[in-house]
């Protein structure tokens, strides 16, 4: 499972983005149904247009939402949102909140099987292929691409996927564009941003800091405004969206220009800031780190076609102070 992040309270804004076409997508652009969606585990066949369409990966209520349709169930990740539908997205919210999903445990079948869903979505699920055998027997399951490590595939082929799968192509191209819109806008804004070295991480409670891979959503986010991953961070990962390193490897901290921190709520943004180690190096020092908080972490860390605008407007201007220059500015980001 993904790692978990935390909320606070304020408004969001919705929007959408965009990637390459699969035979899947063409196939379902037509909106006639039945439909093939191919994917990590074969090809789903979709007979009939979703009606009780449940949201098994840990974000995939926001595709979902953006097409115009709520789902009956929300797979649980973190906050306490009603039905699990965050500021960004319930303004896409019609009928019945959804049902919230905890399976800390492990994926609860019979739950699952219980709710009669027609159309099962784990994108951004890591549900291995046993788990979609079984899920199989009760409803059409979409899983993610086999292109891409799990939770790897990125935000815009995730949302037409899943988009291909309830026939609605033409209402995600539309939300895809807003997003790529708002992105190119950054970047046009802020050329400095392109080639810069960045490490997203995050640190435990137990002063433990894991950092993630150039595949997991967080670290695309700021690839898609232009910044690169350092190369002294390649060969860590292996096939997973992360890895823990010791206090040993801290400098690997200081190999980009910034270090954007999420997750801040676990640690807390004292201890991040007065650990031992991190203290001393020039990322620190220099004040060229962002720590991401509250609702614009948890929209960071979704990046999805609906919460990426909300991120966006709040991490960009703090990575902006962040690479100014001087070390005296003061980074802030909001909590909420």
């Amino acid at each position: 499972m993904p790692a978990a992040t935390s909320t606070g309270t304020a408004d969001a804004s919705s929007t959408a983005i965009a990637s390459p076409t699969t035979s899947a997508t063409e196939v379902a652009s037509s909106g006639v149904f039945p439909v093939s969606v191919a994917h990590k585990y074969g090809t789903t066949e979709i007979p009939a247009e979703p009606v009780r369409v449940l949201s098994l990966g840990y974000s995939d209520q926001d595709p979902i939402l953006a097409v115009g349709i709520t789902p009956i169930a929300i797979r649980y990740w973190f906050g306490e949102e009603p039905g699990a539908v965050f500021p960004w997205a319930q303004d896409y919210l019609t009928g019945d909140v959804p049902e919230v999903l905890t399976m800390s445990d492990g994926i609860d079948f019979e739950k699952i099987a219980a709710l009669e869903p027609d159309l099962i979505v784990g994108v951004y699920s890591g549900i291995t292929e046993d788990d979609y055998t079984t899920l199989s027997q009760i409803a059409p399951v979409v899983a993610q691409s086999p292109d891409y490590i799990d939770y790897g595939m990125p935000w815009d082929e995730a949302a037409r996927l899943i988009a291909s799968a309830l026939g609605r192509v033409d209402q995600m191209e539309t939300a895809i564009a807003e997003v790529e819109a708002k992105y190119a806008a950054a970047r046009e804004a802020n050329p400095d941003f392109e080639g810069k070295g960045l490490v997203v991480a995050a640190m435990r409670a137990d002063g433990q800091v894991g950092v993630f891979a150039e595949q997991d959503q967080r670290m695309r986010f700021f690839t898609n405004l232009g910044f690169a991953q350092p190369e002294e961070l390649d060969g860590l990962f292996g096939d997973s969206f992360y890895t823990n390193i010791s206090a040993e490897q801290f400098q690997l901290l200081d190999s980009g220009d910034v270090v954007a921190w999420t997750q801040v709520v676990y640690a807390g943004r004292d201890a991040i800031l007065a650990n031992e180690v991190y203290s001393q190096l020039a990322v620190a020092k220099e004040n060229r780190h962002i720590l991401i908080d509250g609702y614009a972490d948890a929209a960071f860390s979704f990046n999805s076609v609906l919460s990426q605008a909300y991120a966006l407007d709040v991490v960009v201007p703090a990575l902006a102070a962040a690479l100014d220059g001087d070390p005296e500015t003061t980074v802030e980001i909001p909590a909420a």
